[in-house]
C-alpha cells in the first residue's frame, strides 16, 4: 500500500514542477463538488416556484426539469458538462413563474399552451434519457455513469429551440403581462442590434376564396413541404401560383409542423432595378415581425429562425432574383442560400424566373394552366347566366382559346358577369377585342396587360432591347412557336437569338415544348394586340426559309420533307399571310402554296386553313393558272381526305379557271376528275351529264383536233394523259386488247422519257389490268411491284393501292399466305392513308375480301 502511495507521489510531484495548475484529477472534483451545490440550490428554487405556478402543465415541467437535476446531482458522474443545461433549467423557472403569473387554464388553448406543450415534450425527453443511463448503471452495479457529452450538447440545442419557439409565442399570446416580455427576452435571447420588444407575430394570408384544379398539386407539394425540401414553383404571371402557396401554408399538416412561425414575405410592387440588399433584408425581417438594426442583418435573422422549425415563402422572387443579377447586389443569393440551410427552415418561393438562388437544392415545380373541366367550373362560378348552359359548348371553345390560363379567366368572368353580357355577347367582344377585354381594372391581379408589363420590364428582359421583343413578337405570331433547332436559320437577322430565346424561357413568356418555344394563348393575344407587329425583315427571313424548303422537297423523309412535316402549321400559317397581305403579282407565293398542298396531300394528308385564302386570290390575267394550280391541288387534298363534296367544288372551280386561262388539256382533267367523284357519290346522271357536255362542247371538240397525225409528229408527247385514258377507256368498252396494248405500252415509254410518274402511274395500271384480264398474272405482278418502286417513299397512296393490287394477284396465283402479307404490309406501312381516305380503305378491305373467297375462307370473306 505505502509503495503504491509513493508512486502516486512521485507522479503528482513531477506534474507539479512543470507548472502551478491543480492536478486534472483534483480539479475535475472540485467543479463537481461546485457544481453538485450549485444544482442543489437550483433544484431547492425549482421545487418553491412549483408549488406556486397556477398551470398544472408548467407544474409538471418544472416537476420533471427538478427530477433531472435530481439525477444528474446523485449519479452522474460528468456533472460539470451538464452546467449549459442547468442554467437552462433556471431560465425555464424564471419564465414559468412570469409567463403563468396571472395566466388561467384557457390561456392554454392559445400560443402559450403551445409553448408549453413543447417545452414539455423537450423536458421529457432528457428525463428519460437521464433515468435510463441511470438503469443502465444499476445493472452494472455502479453507481455513477457517464453521459456522452455530443448528447448533452444535443440536448442544449433542443432546450434552445423550444426557448425561443416559447419566448415567441408566449409574449404574443392573449392576457400576458408585458412587463414579462422585456424579462423573458433578456432571458432568453443575447441577440446585439435587434430591437426584441418590437418582436411581433404577422399572421400568414388565408386560403384561397377561389382555388380549381389544384387539389392534387397543393396535396403534392404539402407533402414535400412536410417532408423539408425547398420548393420553387415556377410560371408565367397569371397562373395561380400564389394562390397555390397561400393554399399549402393553411393545410393542416404544415399547420401542425410550424404552427404561427409560417410566414409569408412577398416582392410584389417592389422595382427590380432600385432593389437594394438593404431593401431585401428589411423586406424580409419585416414579414417574421422583427426589426433589424446594425451591419449584420442575416446573423439576426438566422438567430431568430434558429429557435425553431420555420416556413418561409418568398413570393414574386423574379423581383430579387433579377436584382440579383446585378454586380453590387451578389450577396442576396448567398443570403437566401445561408438562411435555407439553417436547419428547420423551409423556403418556397414563387417566380416568373428559372434564376433561383444557386446552392439550394430546390424542387422545381412549374405551374401549369388548368384542365378544362376546372377551367369551366371557375368560370362559371363567377360567371352566372341563364342561358350558360345552351352556350356551354361556345365557352368551351373560348376557354380552349384562353390555354386555361386561370387569371385570363378570372377577368374575362368578371367582365361578362359585371357588364351583364349574353353568351353571345361575350363571344362577340372576344372576337372583336381579344386581349383588350382582358384589362378590366388596374393591377396585375386585375389585367393582362399589367401582369404582361410586369415581366417585359425586368431588367434581362429590358436588356434584350428591341430584338428581344422582335423575337417576342415572332413566335407569337407562329402558331406552333418557334422551331427551336432551325431559330438560327429562321432568324438569321437576329444574330442573338439562342440567348434572347433562353432569356424569354427563364423569365416564363415563352415555354419550351417538342424542340419549339411557345406562348401562352393570353401572351400571344397580348403581344399582337398590344405590343408589335412581327418585325418584316424576321419576317422576310421566315418566309425565304420555309419557301425554299418547300420548293426543295424532294423525298418523303430528305431533309427538307423532314422541315416540312415538323413545321407544317408553321408554313401554312405564313403562306396563308402572304396570300393574304402581298401583291396580287407575287408568283412565288402562289407556287408555294400548291407545292406545300401538293405535300401535305402525298406525306402528310390533313384538312387545311388555306381553302379561303385560295377562294380569295384575286383573279386576272396573271393569276389565273396560279390560281388554278393551287385549287388544282387543294382538290387532290380532299379527295384524299375523302372530302368529296369539297374535292368536287375545287376540281369546278380549277376547270373553270383553266379554260379562262386557255389550258384545255388541265380542264378538260378537272373536268373527267369531277365527273368520276359524282359518279363515286352515286350522282350517276349529273356526272353522265357532265361528261356529254364536254363532248359537245366547242372546247372538246378544240381538243379533238389537237389530236390529228400532223400535230403529233410535231410533239408527241402533247396531251399523253388524255390519249392514256382514251385507250383505257377503249379497253374497258370491249375495244381490241392486242391494240390497246400496244398503244399503252408506246404510252408507257413516252411518259417514261419526259418523267411524268402520274402518266407513268396511268400507263402501267392499264398494262395490269389488261394482263390480269388475260390471265397472264405474273405480268400483272410485274407491272404492279413497278408502280410500287416508282411510288414507295414519295406517294404513299400510289403505293399502298399497288400493294393491295399485288396481295388480290398472288391469291389468283394461289398463294394466299403472300396475299395477306401483302395486305398486312400495306396497313402496316400505310395506315394513314389507311383511314383517312375513304376510297384507299374500300380498295383495301374489298381486296382482303377477294383473298380470303379465293383462299376458301367464305366466312372470312
Amino acid at each position: 500500500m505505502s509503495s503504491k502511495k509513493t508512486k502516486v507521489e512521485l507522479r503528482e510531484s513531477k506534474k507539479s514542477k512543470k507548472g502551478s495548475k491543480q492536478p486534472t484529477h483534483v480539479s475535475k472534483e472540485l467543479q463537481d463538488d461546485s457544481m453538485s451545490q450549485l444544482l442543489g440550490v437550483t433544484i431547492a428554487a425549482i421545487n418553491a416556484t412549483k408549488d406556486l405556478v397556477p398551470i398544472n402543465t408548467a407544474k409538471g415541467i418544472l416537476g420533471t426539469i427538478a427530477n433531472i437535476l435530481t439525477l444528474v446531482q446523485s449519479v452522474i458522474k460528468n456533472k460539470s458538462d451538464f452546467q449549459a443545461i442547468a442554467d437552462k433549467c433556471k431560465t425555464i423557472r424564471e419564465i414559468l413563474e412570469n409567463a403563468t403569473k396571472d395566466a388561467t387554464e384557457d390561456d392554454l388553448r392559445g400560443h402559450l399552451g403551445h409553448a408549453l406543450t413543447q417545452l414539455n415534450k423537450s423536458v421529457n425527453c432528457i428525463n428519460s434519457d437521464v433515468a435510463s443511463s441511470k438503469e443502465q448503471g444499476f445493472w452494472r452495479r455502479l453507481f455513477t455513469v457517464m453521459i456522452d457529452r455530443d448528447k448533452i450538447a444535443a440536448w442544449e440545442k433542443d432546450l434552445d429551440r423550444v426557448l425561443g419557439l416559447f419566448n415567441f409565442e408566449a409574449i404574443t399570446g392573449i392576457g400576458i403581462n408585458m412587463k414579462f416580455v422585456k424579462k423573458a427576452l433578456e432571458l432568453v435571447s443575447n441577440v446585439p442590434n435587434m430591437n426584441a420588444p418590437k418582436n411581433r407575430q404577422i399572421k400568414p394570408p388565408s386560403q384561397p376564396a377561389m382555388l380549381y384544379g389544384r387539389d392534387d398539386l397543393v396535396a403534392e407539394l404539402t407533402n414535400l413541404v412536410i417532408n423539408d425540401e425547398h420548393l420553387a414553383l415556377i410560371g408565367p404571371g397569371g397562373m395561380g401560383k400564389s394562390s397555390v402557396v397561400k393554399a399549402i401554408i393553411n393545410e393542416l399538416l404544415v399547420t401542425a409542423k410550424f404552427a404561427v412561425r409560417r410566414f409569408f414575405v412577398t416582392y410584389d410592387g417592389l422595382d427590380a432595378s432600385t432593389i437594394t440588399f438593404e431593401t431585401f433584408m428589411t423586406h424580409f425581417a419585416g414579414a417574421l415581425g422583427i426589426e433589424i438594426a446594425g451591419t449584420d442583418p442575416i446573423r439576426q435573422i438566422s438567430t431568430f429562425l434558429d429557435s425553431a422549425s420555420a416556413l418561409i415563402v418568398l413570393d414574386n422572387a423574379e423581383t430579387f432574383e433579377e436584382a440579383s443579377v446585378l454586380l453590387a447586389l451578389g450577396d442576396i443569393p448567398p443570403a437566401i442560400a445561408e438562411i435555407a440551410n439553417i436547419p428547420g427552415v423551409i423556403l418556397v418561393l414563387t417566380s416568373r424566373s428559372r434564376r433561383n438562388a444557386p446552392n439550394i437544392q430546390w424542387i422545381t415545380k412549374d405551374i401549369l394552366p388548368l384542365d378544362l373541366s376546372s377551367a369551366q367550373v371557375m368560370f362559371f362560378q363567377i360567371y352566372q347566366c341563364a342561358s350558360c348552359s345552351e352556350a356551354k359548348e361556345d365557352i368551351k371553345g373560348l376557354l380552349k382559346e384562353l390555354d386555361f390560363h386561370p387569371l385570363s379567366i378570372n377577368i374575362l368572368a368578371n367582365a361578362a358577369q359585371q357588364n351583364g353580357w349574353s353568351p353571345t355577347t361575350l363571344l362577340k367582344r372576344w372576337n372583336d377585342r381579344h386581349s383588350k377585354v382582358l384589362d378590366g381594372s388596374r393591377g396585375k391581379l386585375q389585367s393582362l396587360s399589367d401582369t404582361m408589363q410586369l415581366s417585359l420590364s425586368l431588367p434581362s428582359v429590358r436588356n434584350l432591347g428591341e430584338d428581344g421583343l422582335r423575337a417576342l413578337a415572332i413566335i407569337a405570331f407562329l402558331p406552333q412557336g418557334l422551331n427551336e433547332n432551325l431559330a438560327g436559320r429562321l432568324l438569321p437577322s437576329l444574330p442573338q437569338v439562342d440567348t434572347i430565346c433562353d432569356v424569354l424561357c427563364m423569365q416564363s413568356l415563352v415555354y419550351r415544348q417538342n424542340n419549339f418555344l411557345k406562348v401562352l394563348a393570353p401572351i400571344r393575344h397580348y403581344v399582337r394586340d398590344s405590343l408589335q407587329a412581327p418585325d418584316s425583315t424576321c419576317l422576310q427571313d421566315i418566309r425565304t426559309f420555309y419557301y425554299c424548303t418547300v420548293a426543295s422537297r424532294l423525298k418523303e423523309r430528305d431533309q427538307y420533307a423532314d422541315i416540312i412535316i415538323s413545321d407544317h402549321v408553321n408554313i401554312e400559317h405564313v403562306v396563308a399571310f402572304d396570300l393574304a397581305n402581298i401583291p396580287n403579282d407575287a408568283e412565288e407565293t402562289y407556287n408555294t402554296c400548291w407545292q406545300f398542298l401538293e405535300f401535305l396531300e402525298r406525306h402528310l394528308p390533313r384538312l387545311t386553313t388555306l381553302t379561303p385564302a385560295i377562294s380569295n386570290i384575286v383573279e386576272n390575267s396573271s393569276t389565273w393558272m396560279l390560281k388554278s394550280n393551287c385549287l388544282l391541288t387543294l382538290a387532290w387534298l380532299y379527295n384524299t381526305l375523302s372530302q368529296l363534296v369539297e374535292a368536287s367544288q375545287a376540281f369546278q372551280a380549277a376547270e373553270a379557271l383553266y379554260l379562262t386561262a386557255g389550258d384545255l388539256e388541265m380542264m378538260g382533267d378537272c373536268l373527267i376528275t369531277h365527273a368520276d367523284l359524282l359518279r363515286c357519290q352515286g350522282r350517276f346522271i349529273q356526272s353522265q351529264n357532265l361528261l356529254e357536255g364536254l363532248q359537245d362542247s366547242n372546247s372538246w371538240e378544240s381538243q379533238r383536233n389537237n389530236e390529228s397525225p400532223s400535230l403529233f409528229t410535231e410533239d408527241r408527247n402533247w396531251g399523253l394523259p388524255s390519249k392514256i385514258w382514251h385507250w383505257r377507256a377503249k379497253f374497258c368498252h370491249g375495244g381490241d386488247i392486242v391494240q390497246v396494248h400496244t398503244h399503252l405500252e408506246d404510252l408507257f415509254l413516252q411518259c417514261t422519257s419526259v418523267g411524268n410518274v402520274f402518266n407513268c402511274r396511268d400507263a402501267l395500271e392499264g398494262l395490269a389490268d389488261i394482263a390480269f384480264c388475260e390471265s397472264r398474272l405474273s405480268d400483272t405482278m410485274d407491272n404492279l411491284q413497278t408502280l410500287v418502286g416508282i411510288f414507295e417513299g414519295q406517294h404513299s397512296d400510289d403505293a399502298l393501292r399497288a400493294t393491295v393490287g399485288k396481295a388480290v394477284v398472288a391469291s389468283k396465283q394461289g398463294n394466299c399466305d403472300l396475299a395477306r402479307e401483302l395486305i398486312q404490309k400495306a396497313l402496316e406501312s400505310f395506315p394513314l392513308f389507311a383511314l383517312s381516305n375513304a376510297r384507299i380503305f374500300l380498295q383495301q378491305s374489298y381486296g382482303s375480301a377477294c383473298i380470303e373467297l379465293t383462299a376458301g375462307e367464305w366466312g372470312q370473306g
